[in-house]
């Protein structure tokens, strides 16, 4: 759970928060580029593929139908199906308003024959089931089913304990209805309260239907029953031939954009909505519905909220937008803190401690459409088996995250601090979920983005906030975001911001695989102004440093990338270009080359055998790295290196029986490769390698033919 706020200085977490991150965080090293992509691909939530609809406003408001779920509680906003008032929340309920909704009342698929034979019984149930699953029009049904009429329906404020007397007047041989009745730690439902209504309406011949979400302060003497929706796909086939004629119906129905939105978790109100949308047959409207009604509930969500506790549930509901398919512990842990950072954006300066135990696990998912399960994380110690939390529709996650930035910009401080703490977690997964929740925010709204969280981090002291800046834009990119390739561009040619200059010279090599020419251009651009400042003997700080080394770490990157070969067909005319552009090839390709993983071929292998023209590439790198007095001991090392490894990992003996031998061009470079196959050795005492025999073997001595 979250710290607690001392009450004296509300900005004292945050003054904290930031000296034990400079001090801590200072003196890191940079993480490895390879295991920031790594990181990435790991940890990247997989809304990352849904496709992103490129808007820069909030959520536009639509017309709400339906149970509103406001935090964790549900108003009573109830949807129809044949045009019951939705503001008619006591009182008699007409009977031509029961015969609509028997009309189009779907019972296949569900309990209703074992609930009304109950109620029949028992004369008072009370029916439990999740939001907007018709759960009110059932009970309407079973008391009109029954005839039970006419249909009272009553004030959902009333307490459990004083049903029976409110009931003391009620009319014979009528029927009762409380939906979403209030039951609370103060206001439990008791065992006795269901006794006395029973009795009560078996003196009047009357029944009573109450209805719930389930609360765990229900005594476990009370035996609920157990609501169970109709299937979307029925109640959309039984409402829409009545609102069309049957072969229109059916035409409708065959449409492709109907079963894509039958694919999705759907509310019974959803579907009721649009069997009406299905019936006027606007294409476009069809189309755009089921988008529409993700962001329709997204802003139900967000309305205002009325208590602390509906505040903690927003919270949790961006902190599962961020995390979605993450640990639900993490998930709970980390709203609690966006939870204080919103009260103190909301004023409560005096804050009341966060209670220790909130909101039932199985009753908060509910109401945010998310479920549980169980899946591997992967942590640097292994896979771990965890209890994750993730939304029912994936679509959900940005939309969430879209309207809070954009709708609500009161809660942006808030954000802003919450996602400044994350980006400094010690737990990969947090920065990387923190960045891929700014990628959302830059897709969304570019600007203020960059201005508010990206540039800061950029130019941050701790490192791990400038890595989660690299992972933000890279991130953005990903999902389509403007202007971020122009925007790294520019930062990597920055020449007065040595920490941007490094984020943009790390973001390089992460997204330049879909444009290795330009990147390499900038690199190179940047590799003759820091050469220009050594030969100015200007006093190179630790950030030029820094940036001197990512240089080559960038076109590693891009050479053990998917775009590898036009990357080295890029780089090979900086081999008789300016000498900076010559170091910065050989660094970079050494970089690459001495980048190895246990059991599996060196990727700089891989690309040499990818195709002829990469063989000749490699080959020429390496035969120059070789005859380079400066990189000569590093190529021979990384040599080494392969052929020890050959032994083991399948395929490296056939890649290097074809490299060796290309770069054997003249009989100095054959002898070289001859002294460095005769004298490797093992490592830790083990044998010679095997490989060095072999590939001895295969190269013509140079003397042969001089």
């Amino acid at each position: 759970m979250s710290e607690q706020e001392p009450r004296t200085d509300p900005r004292a977490p945050e003054a904290a928060d930031t000296e034990a991150g400079s001090a801590a965080e200072a003196e890191l090293p940079a993480q490895e580029p390879w295991a920031a992509r790594r990181d990435l691909d790991a940890h990247a939530p997989s809304s990352m593929g849904v496709a992103f609809r490129g808007v820069n406003h909030g959520v536009t408001a639509q017309r709400v139908i339906g149970d509103i779920i406001t935090g964790g509680k549900v108003e009573n906003h109830h949807y129809n199906f044949g045009g019951l008032d939705s503001g008619q929340v006591s009182g008699e309920i007409p009977a031509d308003t029961l015969d609509r909704l028997a009309d189009d009342f779907v019972t296949h698929g569900t309990p209703f024959g074992r609930l009304l034979e109950r109620l029949r019984e028992e004369h008072v149930i009370v029916l439990t089931g999740a939001p907007f699953t018709g759960r009110r029009t059932a009970a309407l049904m079973l008391l009109h089913h029954l005839g039970a009429t006419p249909v009272h329906a009553l004030d959902r404020e009333v307490k459990p304990g004083e049903l029976s007397r409110r009931l003391a007047s009620a009319d014979s041989d009528a029927g009762h209805v409380l939906c979403d009745l209030e039951i609370s730690r103060k206001h439990p439902l008791r065992e006795a309260h269901l006794l006395a209504l029973r009795a009560r309406m078996r003196e009047l011949n009357g029944y009573l239907v109450i209805t719930t979400s389930g609360s765990p302060y229900v005594e476990d003497a009370v035996d609920l029953a157990a609501w169970d929706p109709p299937e979307p796909a029925a109640v959309l086939a039984a409402l829409l031939p009545k609102r069309t004629d049957p072969a229109q119906a059916l035409r409708l129905l065959a449409l492709p954009a109907v079963a894509e939105f039958l694919a999705h978790p759907l509310q019974i109100r959803e579907v009721v909505q649009y069997a009406a949308v299905l019936a006027r047959a606007d294409e476009g409207e069809i189309g755009q519905y089921s988008q529409n009604a993700l962001e329709q509930q997204v802003q139900e969500w967000f309305e205002e909220a009325e208590t602390p506790v509906q505040l903690r549930e927003k919270a949790f509901l961006i902190a599962l937008a961020a995390f979605d398919k993450g640990p639900y512990a993490l998930i709970a842990e980390l709203s609690d803190a966006l939870y204080v950072e919103l009260r103190r954006s909301g004023g409560d300066i005096e804050q009341e401690p966060i209670p220790v135990f909130g909101t039932h696990i199985g009753k908060r998912l509910q109401n945010a459409r998310a479920h549980r399960s169980t899946a591997d994380e992967m942590t640097e110690w292994g896979p771990v088996t965890q209890v994750t939390a993730h939304f029912h529709d994936d679509r959900v996650a940005p939309i969430v995250l879209r309207e809070v930035w954009t709708g609500h910009p009161a809660a942006r401080p808030a954000l802003i601090k919450w996602l400044d703490r994350l980006s400094v977690d010690g737990r990969p997964f947090v920065r990387t979920r923190a960045a891929a929740t700014v990628a959302v925010l830059a897709y969304t709204d570019l600007p203020s983005a960059m201005a508010l969280i990206v540039e800061r981090w950029a130019g941050a002291k701790e490192t791990r906030r400038q890595l989660t800046a690299v992972s933000a834009l890279t991130l953005a990119h990903r999902i389509g975001a403007p202007n971020i390739p122009r925007i790294v561009d520019a930062w990597s040619m920055d020449g007065q911001a040595p920490k941007r200059c490094w984020v943009g010279v790390r973001a390089l090599g992460l997204i330049g695989p879909e444009r290795p020419a330009e990147t390499l251009s900038v690199l190179q651009a940047q590799a003759r102004h820091q050469d220009a400042k050594r030969r100015e003997q200007s006093p190179a700080g630790a950030g030029d440093q820094q940036i001197a080394d990512e240089l080559p770490q960038s076109v590693a990157l891009l050479l053990i990338s998917p775009a590898g070969e036009p990357a080295l067909g890029a780089l090979l005319p900086f081999l008789d270009g300016h000498p900076c552009a010559r170091t910065l090839a050989l660094d970079g390709f050494l970089t690459a080359g001495e980048r190895t993983s246990p059991g599996a071929r060196p990727p700089l292998l891989d690309l040499a055998v990818r195709s002829p023209s990469t063989l000749a590439g490699c080959a020429g790198l390496l035969r120059a790295a070789l005859n380079d007095r400066t990189a000569n001991e590093r190529a021979e090392e990384m040599l080494r290196g392969w052929i020890r490894a050959a032994d083991g990992v399948p395929g490296t003996v056939r890649a290097l029986e074809s490299l060796l031998p290309a770069v054997a061009a003249s009989p100095r470079d054959a002898a070289r490769l001859h002294h460095l196959l005769d004298t490797v050795q093992g490592l830790d005492g083990q044998p010679r390698p095997a490989t060095a025999g072999r590939m001895r073997a295969l190269l013509t001595r140079p003397l042969a033919h001089a």
